[in-house]
C-alpha cells in the first residue's frame, strides 16, 4: 500500500485557523484508458449521417417485415420455428418481436405438450433442449423430468449413446442453467454435459469447436444480451446454413444501435468532462465509459436511452462516492460526508471540505436532472425512491467505514446485512426502475424497497463474485474484512474452502433468480429483466477472478471496443 500525502482541513473554518497534513492511503488505480476518445463522436458528424441512416432504417424496417414472415411460416415443423427463434434472440434482434416470439412459443407449447398429454413427442435431444431452454426463458413452468427422462438409461443416469452427439450435449448444457432449486435432472444434465463437451472440446472443428469453446467460457443465459450478439453475428456467420435474410438484419441493426450509443456517450462523456475529477479529485477511479458498458448490458434497447443516461450517471458518481469512502476520506470527514447526503441540502455544502464539496454539487445535480426528467413524464413521486436509495447507499459505505476505523471484525451476518447493500445493485435496480417510464408502477417500487427473492439472489451474485475477485488487493490496501475471510473465520475453513463454498453459494442464487422470472412473475417482466441483466453484467466481469471494471485496460477494453467502438463488418 502506497501513501499519498495531502494537506486537506477537516472543514472550511477549521482551514482559517490551520492547515494540517493527512496521510492518506492511495489504491493507485490505473488511469483512464480512453482519453477524450468519445468526445469525438461529436453531434456534426451524425449530422453528415443522416441520409445513410434513414436508408439503413428503411433496409432494417424491409428486413424485419420478411423475418417475422419466416416466423409465421411452416407450423407444422416445430424444429425449424426453434431454431429460428434461438437465432433471432442470440443475433441480438429479438426485441423487434417480442410479441410474436411470444406468440409462436405459445403456441409450440401448446403444440409439443398440451396435445400430448403433457408428455413431449421429441426424440432429439438437441431440439428437446432446445425447446426446455426457449420456454424457461420465455417464463414458462415446464417440467424438465417430462423432457428429459426419456434420454436417461435404466439406471437413471443420462444415456451414453449420446455423448458423441455434440450439438445434442451443446443444447443440454445450455437448458441445464436455467434450473431451479430441487431439479436434480438438470443438476445430472449439467455433470452429464459438461464432462463429455470436455473430453472433446479439443477435437472439434469450426465452426462447432468454436461455439462448445465459447459456451463452457460464457453460458446464453449469463452473457451480456449485446456483447454476445455481437459474437455470435460472426459464429453464425461461420454456419454453412445461416439465413442470409437474418444474418443482414442483425449486423444492420447492431451498426445502427451502435451510433445511437456512440451518440449518448459522447454526450455523457461532455458531461463528465465538465465535472472535471481527473483534476479535482485524482484519487477516484476514471471509469465513465466501463460505466456506460456496464449499464448498455441492462437496456440497450433505443427506447431505453432516458433509461441509460440516469444509470450511467449514477454509477458514475457512486463509483466516486465508493472512492471516497474507502480510499480517501478520513473517518471524520466521512462522518459529516454521510450526515450531510442523509440531509440531501446543497446548503450542507459548507460544512464539507473541499474536496467533498465538489462531489457534493455534482452528486446533487445529477439528481435534480432525474427530477426534471421524471417532472416531465407525470411521474415526479419516482424521485423519492432513487434519492432514499442512494442515501441508503452511503449509509453502507460508512457503515464498512466505521468497522475498518474500529478496527472491528463483522461476523458473517453482520457483514452481509451491510454489503449486499454496498454492492451498489439495489441502487442500480431502483435507478433502471425509475428510468423505465412506461411499466413501472408505485407498487413495483415499493415491491423492490421490500428486498424482494430476486433482489437479493442478484445482490448475493454481485456482492460474492466481487469478494471473490478482489478480496486479495482489498487486503493487501488495510480494507475490512470480506465475505472470504469472515467465512473462513464462521466456519473454520481454509481460504479455498470458503471460495469453494462461496461459489456454491452464487450457483444457489443463480437458481433463485431462474425461480423468480417464471410465470406469474411478482412485477412485469421487462422489470425483472433489468435486474436479470444487472446480474449478468457482474458475471461477465468477474467470473474469471477479475476486477475489469477497475481494470479495464486487461478484458474490458475489448469487450468495450467490440460493441461501442468497431462497427461490423
Amino acid at each position: 500500500m502506497s501513501l499519498q500525502i495531502s494537506a486537506i482541513p477537516s472543514s472550511p473554518a477549521a482551514a482559517e485557523e490551520k492547515s494540517y497534513v493527512v496521510e492518506r492511503p492511495s489504491a493507485n488505480f490505473h488511469p483512464s484508458i480512453w482519453g477524450d476518445y468519445f468526445l469525438k463522436y461529436t453531434s456534426g458528424s451524425y449530422s453528415m449521417d443522416n441520409g445513410h441512416d434513414q436508408q439503413a432504417e428503411q433496409e432494417i424496417q424491409k428486413l424485419k417485415d420478411e423475418v417475422k414472415r419466416l416466423l409465421y411460416a411452416d407450423a407444422d415443423k416445430p424444429s425449424l420455428k426453434l431454431d429460428l427463434i434461438d437465432q433471432i434472440q442470440r443475433l441480438g434482434i429479438a426485441y423487434h418481436f417480442t410479441s410474436d416470439i411470444d406468440h409462436v412459443l405459445k403456441q409450440l407449447k401448446e403444440t409439443c405438450f398440451v396435445c400430448n398429454n403433457g408428455d413431449l413427442d421429441i426424440d432429439n435431444l438437441y431440439t428437446a433442449a432446445l425447446l426446455f431452454r426457449l420456454l424457461r426463458q420465455q417464463g414458462y413452468r415446464i417440467s424438465c423430468a417430462n423432457i428429459f427422462n426419456k434420454f436417461k438409461d435404466a439406471s437413471g443416469k443420462f444415456s451414453e449413446k449420446h455423448a458423441r452427439d455434440v450439438r445434442g450435449l451443446l443444447s443440454l448444457y445450455e437448458a441445464s442453467h436455467l434450473s431451479v432449486h430441487g431439479e436434480d435432472v438438470l443438476d445430472q444434465a449439467l455433470s452429464f454435459s459438461l464432462t463429455h463437451l470436455e473430453s472433446i472440446k479439443e477435437h472439434l472443428n469450426p465452426p462447432l469447436a468454436t461455439q462448445v469453446h465459447h459456451a463452457l467460457k460464457q453460458t446464453i443465459c449469463r452473457g451480456v444480451p449485446r456483447l454476445e450478439a455481437r459474437r455470435y453475428i460472426s459464429m453464425y456467420e461461420a454456419e454453412p446454413s445461416h439465413n442470409d435474410v437474418l444474418l443482414s438484419l442483425a449486423k444492420l441493426d447492431f451498426n445502427h444501435l451502435q451510433k445511437q450509443h456512440q451518440k449518448e456517450l459522447f454526450d455523457l462523456a461532455r458531461w463528465w468532462r465538465g465535472l472535471d475529477f481527473k483534476t479535482k479529485l485524482p484519487f477516484a477511479r476514471d471509469r465513465l465509459v466501463e460505466g456506460y458498458f456496464w449499464i448498455l448490458g441492462v437496456h440497450f434497447e433505443p427506447k431505453s436511452a432516458v433509461a441509460r443516461g440516469m444509470m450511467t450517471q449514477v454509477i458514475a458518481v457512486t463509483s466516486v462516492l465508493d472512492d471516497i469512502y474507502d480510499v480517501y476520506g478520513t473517518y471524520e470527514e466521512l462522518e459529516l460526508f454521510t450526515q450531510a447526503i442523509q440531509r440531501w441540502d446543497i446548503d450542507c455544502i459548507k460544512e464539507l471540505p473541499e474536496y467533498m464539496q465538489v462531489f457534493y454539487k455534482a452528486l446533487i445535480d445529477v439528481y435534480v436532472e432525474i427530477e426534471e426528467i421524471l417532472t416531465c413524464t407525470g411521474r415526479s413521486y419516482c424521485l423519492n425512491y432513487a434519492v432514499d436509495a442512494m442515501k441508503r447507499q452511503a449509509r453502507s459505505y460508512f457503515a464498512e467505514a466505521k468497522w475498518l476505523h474500529q478496527r472491528h471484525e463483522p461476523t458473517m451476518d453482520e457483514y452481509m446485512s451491510i454489503a449486499l447493500v454496498s454492492s451498489g445493485y439495489p441502487l442500480l435496480a431502483v435507478t433502471s426502475f425509475v428510468g423505465v417510464p412506461d411499466i413501472v408502477t408505485k407498487d413495483d417500487l415499493d415491491w423492490l424497497f421490500n428486498d424482494p427473492k430476486i433482489l437479493k439472489a442478484s445482490t448475493i451474485i454481485c456482492r460474492l463474485m466481487d469478494d471473490l475477485a478482489t478480496h486479495k488487493f482489498e487486503q493487501s490496501r488495510g480494507h475490512v474484512d470480506s465475505a472470504v475471510q469472515c467465512y473462513m473465520k464462521k466456519y473454520g475453513v481454509t481460504e479455498r474452502e470458503a471460495e469453494d463454498d462461496l461459489h456454491k453459494q452464487v450457483n444457489d442464487a443463480w437458481k433463485d433468480m431462474n425461480e423468480e422470472c417464471l410465470r406469474p412473475t411478482a412485477v412485469a417482466m421487462p422489470l425483472l429483466m433489468g435486474i436479470l441483466n444487472l446480474t449478468r453484467v457482474m458475471d461477465v466481469l468477474y467470473k474469471d477472478g477479475g476486477d475489469h471494471y477497475t481494470n479495464p485496460h486487461i478484458t474490458l477494453k475489448d469487450y468495450i471496443h467490440s460493441v461501442l467502438i468497431d462497427p461490423v463488418q
